[in-house]
């Protein structure tokens, strides 16, 4: 009999640890390869991790609520054969990563700092290690503590948004950017702002199931799942980092609605799709985009990254009430019956906890439909690190004014609002303004002859 080695996966672009939630299999059990044998949790994403072979589960190595660094064994499956087997180890990777992580923070410019009220710290020796405390930090945030000169007592204080409360790269470098603003004493106690955080982080870290409770008043107190946690500082965290401005026109979807009512059937006969108005929308997203590139970018200190792919991420809402940004890759290269395939795809394994880590990142722009919910228009809050994001109202009928070669009538049209929230640090009004009303125009321009 040989051996295979479970290793815990790097679950996409800076995952470095992962939590895992339940064991499927248990030691004894046969498994055939692809078959799920456990599901984990990382800061970005649930998900079902598979067997990479046939055969036993001979050990299990981690309990269910253990949180396991990336590359790390944690089962061992018996399998047919003379030699064994290890899955290969992603050491190589984290190295890498963490040399790229120590790499952005020294090219990070120091930010110009104003006048704050102090918030005393102890100073101890820089983190080396997790301490004798029982709070564990990745490998990756304690090298960028070690070459931050950042303490224990510091990292022991730092509210973490990972699972359980825990500290993660977009944590502590935001503390790196930010640490100016907080004056080091020796000797004074925490003051109250960093102890209220530091109560918020301490009940997220008793685990990430919901719960709720009654308190005196008769007042019911639901806990935030670890889903809605992150949700949560992310919104929070975009605020903070972007000056949101919203921009608002009228679209006229008449030909669209027309052309969807009289050939959705043939697109089920065709291409074994439902077609909704997502991927219509998202077609004249993509085009758009072309005409305005300067959408398509991110915001890296005073360096402006300009996207060559399109990647259009889709806001959907969960059973759950939660919210996920699935992201279509490259839909510059999929014509209408592609997009809708991909939409369906993507939302229906959204809604069943399906999807992928790698699915839900490298998103380019993001569009919501807040007209699903009878909502009329929208301010949406933009996905970081995009620079814009696109608001979709509910199609109504509404009497309009249209030109005809016989001169202007009034006509019941099927009007939209559309709107897009942008960056004005790096987007500003024409740039935002100009790109908006372009991706109406398209939509108002669709050609409501084409055949399926």
């Amino acid at each position: 009999m040989a051996r295979t080695d479970l290793l815990m996966p790097k679950m996409g672009e800076s995952i470095m640890e992962a939590t895992i939630l339940k064991w499927v299999k248990n030691v004894g059990d046969k498994v055939e390869e692809d078959e799920t044998i456990l599901e984990i949790a990382t800061d970005k994403v649930d998900s079902e991790i598979p067997s990479p072979v046939d055969g036993v589960i001979k050990e299990i190595l981690f309990k269910e609520d253990d949180i396991v660094e990336v590359g790390k064994v944690i089962a061992i499956i018996e399998t047919e054969g003379e030699e064994s087997e290890t899955i290969p180890s992603a050491a190589a990777e984290i190295e890498k990563e963490i040399e790229a992580i120590q790499a952005e923070v020294n090219e990070t410019p120091e930010p110009v700092r104003e006048a704050s009220p102090a918030i005393s710290v102890p100073t101890p020796a820089a983190a080396k290690s997790n301490g004798k405390g029982s709070r564990f930090y990745s490998p990756l945030v304690k090298s960028i503590a070690a070459k931050e000169n950042i303490s224990i007592a510091e990292l022991d204080n730092m509210p973490g948004s990972g699972a359980k409360g825990r500290v993660t790269k977009k944590d502590i470098l935001s503390y790196v950017k930010n640490r100016g603003t907080i004056t080091v004493q020796q000797t004074a106690p925490v003051s109250a702002p960093v102890e209220a955080t530091t109560i918020i982080a301490s009940k997220a870290a008793k685990g990430n199931q919901s719960g709720t409770s009654i308190d005196s008043s008769g007042t019911e107190i639901i806990e935030m799942d670890r889903m809605r946690k992150l949700i949560a500082d992310h919104m929070v965290m975009s605020k903070h980092t972007s000056p949101h401005v919203t921009s608002f026109v009228e679209a006229d979807v008449t030909n669209i609605v027309n052309w969807r009512n009289a050939n959705k059937n043939l697109f089920v006969e065709k291409y074994g799709e439902k077609i909704t108005y997502t991927p219509i929308f998202i077609e004249a997203v993509v085009k758009a985009i072309k005409d305005f590139p300067m959408i398509n970018i991110s915001l890296d200190g005073d360096r402006i990254l300009k996207k060559k792919d399109i990647n259009v991420g889709m806001a959907a809402a969960l059973p759950s009430g939660n919210l996920i940004v699935p992201v279509i890759k490259n839909a510059d290269y999929l014509n209408l019956p592609g997009l809708t395939r991909a939409v369906n795809d993507l939302a229906g394994r959204a809604r069943a906890n399906k999807l992928k880590p790698e699915e839900i990142q490298g998103g380019t722009f993001t569009i919501t439909n807040v007209g699903t919910f009878g909502n009329v228009m929208g301010t949406p809050i933009i996905n970081q690190p995009q620079v814009a994001i696109l608001a979709t109202g509910a199609i109504r009928k509404k009497p309009a004014v249209v030109e005809t070669e016989f001169g202007d009538v009034i006509a019941i049209r099927q009007m939209m609002y559309l709107s897009l929230s942008y960056d004005h640090r790096i987007v500003d009004g024409f740039l935002g303004g100009s790109y908006l009303r372009k991706v109406a125009d398209y939509l108002e321009q669709f050609d409501h002859t084409q055949t399926v």
